[in-house]
């Protein structure tokens, strides 16, 4: 199924429209027992919880539905976050939570040929697939599984399989998947479909999860007025429909912004980014449209800590952001950073290189612990002040007499001078 709202799919899809879409597409397999798969509230512009709403309302007299997050490494919703998330329409007590290092099982194994093949030979060793028990085990007669199509720094366009082998995967594959990503350079991967990461997605899919009664709702949505406008779903299990869906987000979700920016803003809403390891998104994804020696200034008024995980936040607080050969030979040199590797891609990701200035800019970390995970700092209420993220909008700005670049949100694009 293809929906695309407006002509061609310049437009929303309507609330109505979706919901008699859904009701045909599910009544058409009439399942006893679902899983439904959808992201968390850092991915809240998804739309997944308003189609997760909907699902509930159409099967939920006739069928027995279970929730589990794709979490992977991020921390369980709040009860505030999953009633705002699906509308009140999923009580917190019902979530099941994915704990990507018990509740995995393996499945097999990518070979080490293939990942050298891809990787062009800059990583040879196999890749463990572990996926949350209750997919394959769980009895279930239909998974449905919920996210959002857009640029991505480890797949290079996020969700279909990634949803599954990521947000319900385990250490293994939540690692290397990063790691391979990483080695081969953000640069080459984000906004590109067949990315050495997916291509793996697409071995483990084929040969691994063939016999799981899957089905994926993709969506390509941005940020409006209202909240969040869904200009397509595609729903279905075929590859193609993620490629039309990939060919769709990139006409929304990738912005040229004309020229290399010598000083970028970045706000970071607290309700969706407490820590760097999500917040981030402000530097992978604007990385490509900044100029060499420019300044990207973070506002990030609820970023409390680092990473999501505490053993992660220990590792990030431990080794910083300090660029990407450097971080390969910590990998080499340290065995608690090579046996957690999704945090050493992490600090690759995070890292500008040299290239131009971070100036991170939280609401509830001190200046000693920014500056020693290798950014600039400066106050929020400081940076606030010169930067009032409720004045400025989204693109070129005048702030001072500077040109200034606005970013309200860095999770729905990938900005790009190219």
């Amino acid at each position: 199924m293809i929906l695309r709202g407006g002509i061609d799919g310049a437009g929303a899809v309507g609330d109505g429209e979706l919901f008699a879409a859904l009701r045909e597409l599910l009544e058409e397999r009439r399942p006893r027992s679902l899983l439904i798969i959808p992201p968390d509230y850092t991915r809240l512009h998804s739309g997944a919880g308003k189609i997760t709403a909907m699902i509930v309302d159409i099967l939920g007299g006739s069928c027995a539905i279970d929730v589990m997050p794709a979490l992977g490494t991020h921390r369980p919703m709040t009860d505030g976050e999953c009633r705002a998330f699906f509308l009140g329409r999923v009580e917190p007590r019902d979530l099941i939570v994915h704990r990507w290092r018990e509740d995995t099982v393996r499945i097999g194994t990518v070979p080490a040929e293939f990942v050298r093949e891809v990787s062009e030979g800059l990583v040879d060793t196999p890749i463990d697939v572990e996926v949350n028990r209750r997919i394959v085990g769980g009895g279930y007669d239909l998974i449905v599984s919920i996210g959002q199509v857009v640029p991505h720094e480890v797949a290079g366009m996020a969700n279909y399989s990634k949803n599954i082998f990521v947000g319900c995967g385990g250490p293994s594959m939540i690692g290397a998947s990063h790691m391979l990503g990483a080695f081969y350079g953000i640069e080459r991967i984000m906004g590109r479909d067949l990315s050495p990461v997916r291509r793996v997605f697409d071995y483990a899919e084929e040969h691994f999860l063939k016999d799981v009664p899957l089905m994926y709702i993709l969506t390509v949505a941005t940020a409006s007025a209202d909240g969040t406008a869904i200009h397509g779903i595609y729903a279905g299990r075929k590859r193609e429909l993620f490629e039309a869906a990939v060919a769709d987000s990139r006409g929304h979700n990738l912005i040229n912004t004309g020229k290399r920016l010598r000083k970028a803003v970045v706000y970071l809403d607290p309700s969706e980014f407490r820590s760097t390891w999500l917040g981030n998104k402000a530097v992978y994804r604007t990385r490509m449209a900044m100029a060499d020696g420019g300044e990207l200034v973070i506002l990030a008024p609820g970023v409390e800590c680092f990473g999501e995980d505490p053993e992660i936040d220990a590792l990030i607080r431990k080794y910083g952001y300090c660029g990407r050969e450097k971080v390969i030979s910590l990998v080499r040199e340290n065995a608690d950073l090579a046996v957690s590797l999704s945090a050493a891609a992490h600090l690759i990701h995070g890292s500008p290189d040299g290239r131009f200035r971070v100036t991170y800019c939280p609401g509830l970390l001190g200046r000693e612990e920014v500056e020693d995970a290798g950014y600039s700092y400066m106050p929020y209420a400081e940076a606030a002040a010169l930067y009032p993220p409720d004045v400025l909008t989204d693109g070129f700005n005048t702030v001072g007499g500077e040109e200034v670049y606005y970013i309200s949100n860095p999770a729905l694009g990938l900005w790009t001078a190219e």
